[in-house]
């Protein structure tokens, strides 16, 4: 007898339909899958029979044998077990004659007939809806991620003979509910700038930067606080969309960080790896299987290199390409993906070795040839992509001492809000919603400045000796600038601030 069900799998962070052919037939017990598995897709087998068996189901001895269409793409991970025990159960005739063609089964299956919870879930149920599937039944801790896909009926799935008794009419299972997104209320700021003291003018720069998209480094001297704000940018970053909610959720979710009973993901991330991190972990890969990395789980979020010169030099070449498109396309022998990675990178570095050059309160002990040394790690092609660079002093003791509050986040995260409503209703039409991501051709159309403004800009652009990339890079942050001060155009003040906030690296590099 041959019976169909349907399940799902992953490439990458992308959910496609697996299509469960078994076929059953009375003969020597036996038990079969093709269809590229891997060694988890084989190994349902045990779990299968086994979950059948302790779900006090008897049936007779059948030959079995499993398909997994597309039969060329490859299976990986446990989300198939359920699907296939009920093929399997339908053709053993436990599971009455239906139409299961609007129905997809995903979970992993325990000994005991359980269904416990897989990576990728929310993905697969977006293929399933894409296929026109109405009715999904998923383990329960990941039902609220589910659920979030508008269009398909979710059913969360406690065991095996659960799935069985709803199928057969005995016990309905009740479908989760939708959940409703609302971004500010689930906006939980833990870390907050109130407890900065002092650095105004790097708490100015931080906040243009996150009003704008735009990369930043911070440079300065040990304990003068570069770690402590580059943690509480995201508590002033603007609520992050439905749409932006959802992919972020899918990149966590496929890669196994999405905590159980989570619907989405609505802080935005923050991701601050090590600097012996290698140029696999950072931009993905892995041995075979191909893996998203760091810049794919700080997509729509910042991603932190602190000490950034003691990171390996082809770490951080590496970083210029994601930076550059917003993802980044990764070749193994396991295959060819492409994850998106639309992050703000926050680096943070000492200005040398000893950590103390340029600093009044200690005297640094490298040579000048040392000092030149360790600030040229950074390279200049990486450089010329941070837009933002800000010096960071060492606080004295009245700044420290001072009993007067510093300005919450809350307040910054007003002005950055409302200068990026301002940046997407600009740029609506473009299909961009923030400064940093405009071309050639958006700065060309939103960018014009009078001719105070282009003498200061010709000025740098001589002195500095700036590429057409950093050009480029300056008109976007002064862009930012007009807009926190709620300008429609462009003046002499916004393009001096812009072009200040790029002029370190003729005094460091």
């Amino acid at each position: 007898m041959l019976t169909t069900s349907y399940g799902a799998g992953l490439f990458g962070i992308d959910g496609f339909i697996v299509t469960v052919e078994c076929n059953s037939t009375r003969a020597l017990p036996d038990f079969q899958i093709v269809g590229l598995p891997d060694a988890a897709v084989k190994e349902s087998q045990q779990r299968v029979e086994t979950a059948i068996y302790n779900s006090g189901i008897v049936a007779g001895d059948l030959s079995i044998k499993i398909n997994l269409a597309p039969a060329d793409t490859k299976k990986e991970g446990s989300a198939l077990d359920l699907a296939i025990a009920v093929a399997i159960l339908q053709g053993k005739k436990v599971i009455p004659p239906l139409d299961l063609s609007d129905k997809m089964f995903i979970g992993e299956l325990s000994f005991s007939g359980a269904v416990r919870t897989v990576r990728g879930v929310l993905s697969m149920v977006i293929a399933a809806r894409d296929h026109g599937i109405k009715e999904v039944f998923v383990p329960a801790e990941n039902a609220k991620e589910a659920a979030v896909v508008e269009g398909v009926e979710v059913y969360p799935a406690e065991s095996l003979s659960a799935v069985i008794a709803h199928l057969a009419d005995r016990q309905k299972i009740t479908p989760a509910e939708h959940a409703v997104y609302d971004a500010e209320s689930s906006f939980i700021g833990a870390l907050d700038f109130a407890d900065v003291k002092g650095q105004e003018a790097v708490k100015r720069a931080l906040e243009i930067a996150s009003a704008g998209g735009h990369n930043v480094l911070m440079i300065g001297p040990p304990g003068s606080g570069k770690s402590m704000m580059a943690k509480r940018i995201p508590s002033i970053l603007p609520p992050m969309t439905f749409s932006e909610a959802v992919e972020t959720t899918r990149i966590h979710s496929a890669t196994g960080m999405l905590k159980g009973g989570v619907s989405l993901v609505t802080e935005r991330p923050f991701r601050s790896p090590h600097h012996n991190a290698s140029a696999s972990a950072l931009i993905g890969g892995g041995s075979g299987k191909v893996t998203a990395g760091e810049v794919s789980l700080a997509h729509n979020g910042v991603l932190f290199l602190d000490e950034l010169p003691e990171f390996h030099k082809d770490v951080t070449e590496a970083l210029r390409q994601p930076m550059e498109d917003g993802r980044v396309t990764v070749t193994r022998s396991g295959g060819r993906l492409t994850f998106p990675s639309d992050f703000m990178l926050v680096a943070a570095m000492n200005p040398c070795k000893c950590g103390f050059y340029g600093s009044a309160a200690n005297k640094c002990t490298c040579r000048p040839a040392d000092i030149k040394k360790y600030v040229r790690k950074i390279s200049g092609p990486l450089l010329d992509r941070i837009d933002i660079q800000v010096e960071v002093p060492a606080l004295s003791f009245g700044e420290l001492s001072a009993r007067r509050d510093a300005e919450p986040s809350s307040a910054i995260r007003e002005r950055v809000c409302a200068a990026r409503r301002i940046a997407a209703e600009r740029l609506k039409d473009d299909g961009i919603v923030c400064n940093a991501a405009m071309t050639t051709r958006e700065i060309k159309k939103y960018c014009a400045i009078d001719e105070r403004a282009e003498s200061v800009l010709r000025t740098a652009f001589d002195t500095m000796g700036m590429s057409g990339r950093g050009y480029d890079r300056v008109l976007r942050v002064a862009r930012t600038i007009a807009d926190l001060d709620g300008k429609e155009n462009i003046d002499v003040r916004h393009v001096a601030e812009a072009v200040r906030l790029r002029s370190l690296d003729k005094k460091y590099f």
